[in-house]
């Protein structure tokens, strides 16, 4: 972090918010409710955590415009968004000198713009295309053809194969692969399986961000797409033809099938499964560790897994939407059986005394 400080106001202005109180007081950094320290501003994003702000060291605060503050104040409707913007005012990434650091393998008909920093052992083969401003760090390998936007930072050891395209101001974390082969395979009258040549590409748009260990497969034909400002978390796997939508969260471990779908604002939580050739509609969320099997409608939130022998399983899944209405049966039966046993009872006395 640097020396520069700022005002409330100051700070307030560049997140769109409203001062509460001391507008002239300087702030000197940002931190964590816990961490802060007096010249710091910290945030309130959750009622929870308004007891620990009561034993805040922070001089001011960030809040929503219903929280009660005991001490001066931003207020913004997202007071997460606000300190996240405060984040990378206050903690800019240091950005490396333009230039090459040898050993440095360049191929032939390779074009690199202006203001470009490629680390040791960075590999362009013949034909790759890379922007301006672009970062590579240690150990990445560019595939023949390939091309990288502006402003695109990729980091240690990531693996760009033949043929991809990544767009401007993409972030690729270390020990990402792109462009692998699908998984295409066909078996032939021995039961032995025949590869199926993966021939198609890979298509990264602007602003994705790719987290380490991921891997996207190229298309067996055509192209596996991932679209405008898609975030990816780490230890991800994308098969081949997949296209993903507009501005979707794909959390640790997700795992999507060939040929699938997801459309725009798309939530897949930890670990979600899906087969292949399934759509997922605009605003659909997949809560953690489900497996989805079929097409999701837009804006659904779908949850639950199970393996079962598939005979049972198909039975269950047969059975599942007719539960709310089995129960309400049930409770129908009930009250009829309550009833008449009563007129039994009933009718039983009634004998007895005669």
């Amino acid at each position: 972090m640097g020396t520069t400080t700022y005002t409330l106001r100051e700070l307030a202005e560049m997140v769109g918010g409203e001062v509460e109180g001391d507008e002239t007081l300087v702030i000197t950094g940002v931190a964590s409710i816990q961490d802060a320290q007096p010249g710091q501003i910290t945030f309130v994003g959750h009622p929870k955590y308004l007891r620990v702000l009561a034993t805040a060291k922070a001089s001011a605060v960030i809040l929503d415009h219903t929280t009660a503050a005991d001490r001066p104040a931003i207020r913004v409707p997202q007071p997460y968004r606000a300190f996240a913007t405060l984040l990378t005012l206050f903690y800019p990434r240091p950005r490396p000198r333009p230039g090459s650091t040898p050993p440095v393998q360049v191929g032939e008909r390779v074009h690199l713009g202006r203001d470009v920093t490629l680390f040791p052992f960075v590999t362009l083969s013949d034909d790759v295309s890379v922007g301006e401003r672009v970062i590579l760090y240690p150990g990445v390998f560019v595939g023949p053809g390939s091309s990288i936007g502006d402003d695109t930072v990729i980091h240690a050891n990531v693996t760009i194969y033949d043929g991809v395209s990544i767009g401007r101001r993409v972030i690729i974390h270390a020990g990402a692969v792109l462009g692998s082969d699908g998984f295409g395979y066909v078996q032939d009258a021995h039961g032995r399986h025949q590869k199926i040549p993966q021939v198609g590409g890979v298509r990264v748009e602007d602003d994705v961000e790719i987290g380490a260990n991921v891997c996207i497969d190229r298309a067996t034909l055509g192209e596996t797409v991932i679209r405008q400002g898609t975030k990816i978390d780490n230890l991800v796997h994308i098969a081949h033809n997949v296209e993903v939508g507009e501005d979707t969260l794909l959390l640790a471990q997700v795992g999507i099938s060939g040929s699938c779908r997801l459309g725009k604002h798309v939530t897949l939580a930890g670990q979600v499964g899906m087969i292949d050739h399934i759509e997922i509609g605009d605003g659909a969320t997949v809560i953690a560790q489900s497996g989805i099997a079929r097409n999701v409608e837009p804006g659904a939130v779908m949850a639950g897994t199970v393996a079962l022998p598939h005979r049972v399983w198909r039975r269950v899944q047969a059975a599942t939407p007719r539960l709310p209405e089995l129960l309400r049966t049930v409770a129908a039966l009930e009250q009829r059986l309550a009833a008449l046993e009563a007129r039994v009872s009933q009718t039983s006395r009634e004998a007895n005394h005669g």
